[in-house]
């Protein structure tokens, strides 16, 4: 099917190309889609392989960044916010968080009431609760492992998580396709190709079987997050630089001595950056730092300063944790696709994106995407959509995004479809509310696979709660090519405590049984992970 989906490239002519698989070409590609536009959404990994999936998985406001007025973004953000647990509410969840206030902190308790003031100010819709102001005696009966000493009490407010935001790309590359668009990962664009100033379309390379394709087109969207400079490369003439990246690192901990059971907002004694530790699929994620970097952008790696800075602040806040080096189960690392500042400090970066139209300096059909939120990739996604509608010169019809489920999601409450699901899947708890995590109502489409094959019905070795057939599913139904696809953004065992070191293998195998592989392609695939997971560090690799 890929092959030909390559070969007919040279037959069509598509009204859009988005360039880049993340969360944001994504959304452009399902927005474009439902109203009725030809697409192709192309990209030189896999879905979510970039930023979407090193990121601190919240959907949120941005309360910090009213420290910086930033106002527009965080009211966008909160309504963003209300649309995704309405259209994605099996991925997308409440998430109560704590702030705890402290005697050396630079945020005080009355800087830290008006920023939550402002916060329930400006989401008057939300169906989240209100703030709550903590007194010391409140915080610490809620949160018994904080440091009492120069304790000043806190705050309690909502936010939301998505514990899987590879899963809000694959979901929303699904339903692009539901609606006619071409996905092809592992298709790297290596030029755009223009014509007395106008686009027409872009030369790709297929990164898996090898060959030059072209791909013809009215419009084209450079939505390659920290590699959007590197695709405007491929244009004629020169562009200034767009994407000033900054790092960020987290690390992942299995639950400890007094571990939160709320998310806790901190802020770091060495530099007085926020962070996070975070309760996430049955672990905890801490992070993030901030820092400019220019590296190389396809192995970006968690350096040992930075895990141990994240350590280091936990174990400030939190003294009975105890945590070390060795208490890291892995730890990842990404760029953040910012726009380019060339002086001031990372965490001064505004977060607020921009759709830039390159018509004036470059090429008319051109638009980039620079900066942008994971909480706000819908908006974007409508905001790129309308200006592709002007330069084409249709009629705008509107977005349908922010009402119409994604392909997990229920009409209705989700609650009755997972408690029927439950009752009906003849699963065990765990098994089932897993299931139900990952995949919302494509749940059932997964248990379908197992029935009457009792080997796809087992859990996959190392992976409690798992479906052998998921392994199928991702190949058969969701385009994973890779092992590395299966279980990094399709199955999501690959973020369990071993990092999917010993599952992968187990992974081959329901691959060689069921999908045709061999036993070359097996251990080529389980030998290509474990080479690709060491940007993550993993203690489970050390010890395999």
């Amino acid at each position: 099917m890929r092959a030909r989906a390559l070969d007919a490239l040279a037959r069509r002519r598509f009204d859009l190309i988005v360039v880049g698989a993340g969360v944001n070409g994504a959304g452009i590609a399902r927005d474009a889609a439902m109203r009725g536009l030809s697409v192709l959404l192309l990209d030189k990994g896999d879905l979510s392989a970039g930023t979407t999936q090193w990121s601190t998985r919240l959907v949120h406001g941005g309360l910090r960044y009213l420290e910086h007025a930033e106002v527009g973004l965080v009211r966008e953000s909160l309504h963003e916010r209300e649309r995704l647990l309405h259209v994605a509410g099996h991925l997308v969840r409440p998430l109560p968080m704590v702030i705890p206030i402290y005697e050396s902190d630079r945020r005080g308790p009355r800087l830290i009431r008006l920023g939550m003031a402002a916060y329930d100010a400006l989401s008057l819709r939300k169906s989240l609760d209100h703030h709550h102001v903590l007194s010391v005696e409140e915080l610490l009966e809620r949160e018994p492992g904080l440091v009492p000493d120069g304790l000043k009490g806190g705050a309690l407010y909502y936010d939301a998580q998505v514990e899987f935001p590879e899963r809000l790309v694959v979901e929303n590359a699904l339903s692009a396709r539901e609606e006619g668009a071409l996905v092809l990962t592992y298709a790297g664009v290596e030029r755009i190709l223009v014509e007395e100033n106008v686009v027409r379309g872009v030369e790709l390379r297929d990164r898996l079987g090898g060959g030059t394709y072209t791909a013809r087109g009215e419009v084209v969207v450079n939505a390659a997050g920290p590699w959007v400079d590197e695709v405007l490369r491929g244009v004629p003439r020169p562009s200034r630089r767009w994407i000033g990246g900054t790092k960020g690192t987290h690390v992942v901990v299995a639950p400890f001595p007094g571990a939160p059971r709320s998310a806790l907002y901190l802020e770091a004694g060495e530099d007085a950056r926020p962070y996070f530790v975070v309760p996430w699929n049955d672990l905890y994620l801490i992070g993030t730092t901030d820092s400019r970097y220019d590296g190389d952008l396809d192995h970006v790696e968690p350096t040992d300063e930075e895990i141990d800075y994240l350590v280091r602040e936990t174990n400030r806040v939190l003294p009975g944790a105890g945590l070390d080096s060795t208490s890291v189960l892995y730890a990842y690392a990404g760029v953040r696709p910012l726009p380019y500042v060339e002086d001031g400090a990372a965490g001064a970066i505004t977060r607020r994106h921009i759709v830039h139209d390159h018509a004036p300096d470059l090429a008319a059909g051109l638009v980039s995407i620079v900066g942008g939120k994971l909480t706000t990739y819908r908006s974007l996604a409508e905001e790129a959509v309308d200006l592709v509608l002007q330069r084409l010169g249709r009629r705008s019809r509107g977005s349908r995004t922010a009402e119409v489920p994604l392909p997990g999601g229920s009409a209705g409450p989700f609650e009755g479809f997972a408690a029927t699901f439950k009752a009906t899947s003849g699963l065990d708890e765990a098994t089932a509310e897993r299931l139900l995590r990952v995949y919302g109502v494509r749940a059932t489409a997964v248990v379908a696979i197992a029935e009457g094959d009792a080997a796809l019905g087992e859990a996959l070795e190392g992976a409690p709660g798992s479906l052998a057939a998921e392994v199928v599913h991702a190949v058969r139904h969701e385009g994973a090519q890779t092992l590395a696809d299966v279980l990094l953004r399709r199955t999501m065992v690959g973020l369990g405590p071993t990092a999917g070191i010993g599952p992968d293998r187990a992974a081959a195998r329901v691959a060689q049984s069921h999908l045709g592989w061999d036993e070359t392609r097996a251990a080529r695939e389980v030998e290509d992970f474990r080479r690709y997971m060491r940007r993550y560090r993993p203690r489970g690799l050390a010890e395999a």
